[in-house]
């Protein structure tokens, strides 16, 4: 027999008979090599019951409605079986019988479903705590959870039991294979399934973390930037069509602030201040982490600031993110630059270029870019340093 599949039997006990010479009716469950047994509140006649058949065998009327009776038990139990098989969540013996009843089967916690009043309680904090964008990718990684588990199990949910390491890896391999992501994209995915995960221990729903032995592989990322040289040649071409040059503009601007496209897009003039040294700065806080930045503006910058000055409440046109990389990718064909340049290749060209090659120190690099931690900058930024210090030690071999 598969132990997979339900089996229901009819036992009566022929060693209890009461005092009218009739046994009780059982019930018998068997699924997935575990039984549940119950009484019918009926009872049969020994010498008229037949095991095999089921049935009683007597012509009379009380045991025909008595067989009806039986019939009716099966064929509820046969559509509670077929609801939780439709469900495509795991069950058990005892949540047969209790969906039976008309019981809620035990309370066990789904990872979907969990996941998806997560995202319902972020939902309702948009624009409070967190950002849209933000919601967004973990709603991403709640989606691919949700796929992983369909192509991995079958189902639609998995219980919160299910989950091990090894649930882990196998989604860390789907999101290779399948989805055909890169390590860094695939390792920000997982931080985000992650984060339900912890809410989950934190509330209860687990005794501790299953993945908390799970370590996310390094990814060594290069830090892309544009040279002196290459920002001496974007700085001096003239470009004829005005909205490549505002892009220009746009770009240059960060280039010498390393403000993020969103600090850029919502800079207004009321950010601009009088520092306590008699010079101006741009003082506002950085959207990703909610840090307060102060950036001095430097004779570049007040430039392009100046050029735009008529707007009395924005400081700089504004385009959008897709926009601005794609006039981007025309001004470097155009200029000769063969990098491919985003927006946010000027925020590492401010760090990289402007900052650590003319000897800033890394911690004003880190207070200056508005990182939650100097560890982040040094992990982005170290081999720039590096770079410099070769390049150091090659002049001074000239010498």
């Amino acid at each position: 027999m598969n132990p997979n599949k339900l089996s229901i039997r009819f036992v009566i006990l022929k060693a209890k008979i009461n005092k009218q010479g009739l046994c009780a009716i059982s019930c018998r469950l068997t699924f997935k090599s575990k039984r549940k047994a119950f009484s019918t509140g009926l009872f049969v006649n020994p010498d008229n019951w037949n095991a095999k058949k089921q049935v009683s065998i007597s012509k009379s009327i009380a045991s025909q409605q008595l067989n009806t009776q039986l019939q009716i038990i099966e064929g509820n139990i046969k559509k509670e079986y077929l609801k939780l098989q439709l469900s495509e969540i795991e069950f058990t013996v005892e949540d047969i019988f209790k969906h039976y009843l008309g019981e809620p089967s035990r309370q066990e916690t789904f990872l979907i479903a969990y996941f998806k009043k997560f995202l319902e309680k972020k939902n309702n904090l948009i624009g409070i705590d967190i950002e849209l964008a933000t919601w967004k990718k973990y709603y991403y990684a709640c989606i691919q959870a949700e796929s992983f588990i369909r192509w991995q199990y079958k189902k639609q949910d998995i219980p919160f039991s299910k989950l091990t390491i090894q649930f882990l890896d196998d989604f860390e391999f789907y999101l290779k294979t399948e989805k055909k992501q890169r390590q860094v994209t695939v390792n920000k995915t997982i931080q985000r399934f992650r984060k339900p995960i912890l809410t989950a221990v934190g509330e209860g729903y687990l005794d501790k973390d299953p993945f908390v032995l799970h370590k996310p592989r390094r990814v060594i990322k290069g830090v892309i930037f544009l040279t002196v040289e290459e920002l001496d040649t974007l700085e001096n071409y003239e470009i004829i069509q005005p909205r490549l040059q505002v892009v220009k503009d746009l770009f240059i601007f960060c280039c010498y602030t390393g403000l993020a496209y969103h600090e850029m897009s919502i800079l207004q003039r009321e950010h601009i201040i009088k520092g306590f040294d008699g010079n101006e700065w741009i003082q506002m806080k950085r959207k990703k982490t909610g840090k307060m930045i102060s950036v001095p503006l430097l004779p570049k910058a007040k430039t392009i600031l100046d050029k735009y000055k008529d707007d009395k409440h924005s400081a700089l046109p504004k385009f959008s993110n897709q926009k601005i990389n794609s006039y981007l990718k025309e001004i470097a064909a155009v200029v000769g630059i063969k990098k491919r340049i985003s927006h946010h290749m000027a925020r590492k060209t401010f760090a990289s270029t402007v900052l650590l090659y003319n000897d800033v120190p890394m911690e004003i690099v880190s207070e200056l870019l508005g990182h939650s931690s100097i560890k982040i900058t040094q992990e982005y930024y170290g081999k720039v340093v590096q770079k410099r210090v070769s390049e150091e030690m090659k002049r001074l071999m000239k010498k």
